[in-house]
């Protein structure tokens, strides 16, 4: 089998260092995203923010593996303690730039490699938080309003790239212990084991769909 490129974002630490791991483990080629530190031999500075950072992050890629086969758009930040009738607007921006148009940016930059070559999995990080279905309390409302959105930029994906090879799908990880949950009963590598899954789905794979402990999740 021909070896896949994989490119994880916010992949320097906490749950997208653990998607690398799990990715490297089945013998894929994995670029880390990373904003700052890293220094691995395939981490690529990337800042979802940025479009000619995107731009020149996946350029590099490509020059040296020739492909991405494999998106998992893991960069995330939340608002933390607010409440919606009274929200930092600017501050929801940052969450919404980083968390949904972050992984816009990233999907348009390799779609059309992965059209090309007839293969491709996308996977965005989504959160049980940004489920309408259960979406009960008024908290971290920029955070789950961008999950939200995340979900649907995931179903658009998906509807436009079917029959193409590639699949598009949204994962929970779960409560993980990371930088923005410290106190989370979860570790990584068992929230990565969703995403890492989507990653390798086979050929004819579910796609738009929104997953936990590789079981569907209400939208």
């Amino acid at each position: 089998m021909e070896q896949r490129t994989a490119l994880v974002t916010g992949a320097n630490r906490g749950l997208g260092a653990a998607i690398a791991k799990g990715l490297a483990g089945q013998g894929i080629r994995v670029w880390r995203g990373v904003r700052e530190g890293g220094g691995a031999a395939r981490d690529v500075r990337l800042d979802v923010r940025d479009e000619d950072s995107v731009t020149a992050a996946v350029r590099r890629i490509l020059d040296e593996d020739g492909r991405v086969d494999i998106l998992v758009n893991n960069a995330g930040i939340t608002d933390g303690k607010q409440a919606p009738a009274t929200a930092d607007l600017d501050v929801a921006a940052r969450v919404w730039d980083t968390n949904v148009l972050g992984a816009w940016r990233c999907a348009q930059a390799v779609v059309p490699g992965m059209v090309a070559a007839g293969y491709g999995r996308i996977v965005n990080i989504g959160s049980t938080l940004g489920s309408l279905a259960l979406m009960d309390r008024p908290t971290e409302p920029g955070y789950r309003v961008s999950k939200a959105a995340l979900n649907a930029l995931t179903r658009l994906l998906a509807a436009e790239l079917a029959g193409t090879g590639v699949l598009v799908n949204a994962a929970s990880p779960g409560w993980v212990r990371t930088d923005m949950s410290p106190t989370a009963t979860r570790g990584p590598a068992e929230g990565a084991d969703t995403p890492v899954w989507l990653a390798t789905l086979p050929d004819g794979g579910p796609t738009g769909g929104f997953f936990r402990d590789r079981e569907p999740l209400a939208w």
